[in-house]
Formats: C-alpha cells, structure tokens, sequence
C-alpha cells in the first residue's frame, strides 16, 4: 500500500509545475500582446492622448484568460513598463513618466479592465454578446480612471473630455466590437478556463 503512494505523490508534483508554468507563460505571453498593441498608435495633434490599440489588447486578454489571469497579466505590463521596458505606446516618454502623464490614468487601470471584462466573461456562455457586455463594463472602467486622471492634470472638464473622450468614441465602439469576436471566440475554441 505504501508503494501506491509514493508514484502517485511523484506523479502529482509534475503535472502542478507543468500546469503553473503553462499559467505562467500565458500571463507573460498576454502581458507582451497588450504590449505590441501598444505600438500600433496614430497621434492625434489635438490631444496628448493617441489612438492606439493597447486597450483592444487589454479587452481580449481579459475576456480570453479571465478576471484573474487578466489581472496579473496586466499588473505584470505595468511592472515592464514602470520599470523602462520599452511596452508603453511609442509616443509618451515611457516608464514611470508615463504612468504619471496624461495616459497613466488609462494605463493604471488596465488591470481593473481585464478583471471586470474577465468576470463578467467567467459567469456565462461564451457568446458574443456577453462579451459585447463585458467589453463594454471595461470600457467604462478605463474612462472612469483615463478621464478622472486627465481631470486632475487639467482641472477642467471641458479640455478633459476633448483631450480623452470625444475623438475616441467611434473607435472604442469598433475596438469593443472587435474584442468581443476574438475573445469569445478564443474562450469557445481553446477553453481557457480561469
């Protein structure tokens, strides 16, 4: 009976380090995605805030790895970042300067979007529209913290909707739209589970 035990111990051990590198590589592998999305950005002359698709990038690494996953995956882009990797969109200063100019409010919150984007994903089928929703609850959630910062760098409601809303509502639709196909569809095919 002893014997029995010991194989099966043996044998338990490999199949969790296996299963924690996996989960690993999926947070770094999500971390460096949100981070080349980063790169595809068009500056916009009337406002210190791009277009980009870092945040489309933030919405599928949410919906595809869930709440938790999601989360650190992003935690783990800000840490590059902060720490001078070069994963922040090509037109700010990068590093901690970013997180503290007219972006940071965005960037801050990107772990929080994943999160609720992922939740929201985790309790239900993966349909489109629940994505749609998802995408949409994380949305609010970047303009929340990318609004209320550009608000305190401003001190004015009127220059912080024009530097961060207004140009961006069109695309934010498509970006939502987009992330919604790609990442129920990934959660449908692979089964990520979170």
């Amino acid at each position: 009976m002893e014997n029995h035990a010991v194989p099966t111990i043996a044998v338990a051990q490999p199949a969790r380090s296996t299963e924690w590198i996996k989960q690993a590589a999926l947070v770094v592998g999500a971390s460096w995605f949100v981070a080349a999305c980063a790169h595809i950005t068009v500056p916009l002359p009337f406002t210190p805030v791009p277009l980009t698709l870092q945040n489309w990038g933030v919405l599928v690494v949410g919906l595809a790895l869930g709440s938790r996953r999601g989360f650190a995956a992003l935690m783990l882009y800000l840490a590059e970042g902060a720490f001078g990797l070069p994963v922040f969109n090509p037109t700010g200063p990068g590093g901690l300067l970013q997180l503290l100019g007219p972006t940071g409010g965005y960037l801050m919150v990107y772990p929080m979007v994943a999160a609720v984007a992922g939740l929201v994903m985790e309790r239900g089928a993966a349909t489109f529209a629940r994505a749609a929703i998802a995408g949409l609850l994380g949305e609010i959630v970047l303009f929340a913290g990318g609004l209320g910062w550009l608000f305190v760098l401003t001190h004015s409601f009127s220059t912080t909707i024009l530097y961060g809303l207004y140009a961006f509502i069109f695309g934010e639709i498509i970006k939502v739209m987009l992330a919604a196909a790609v990442g129920s569809r990934m959660r449908r095919t692979s089964k990520v589970q979170s």
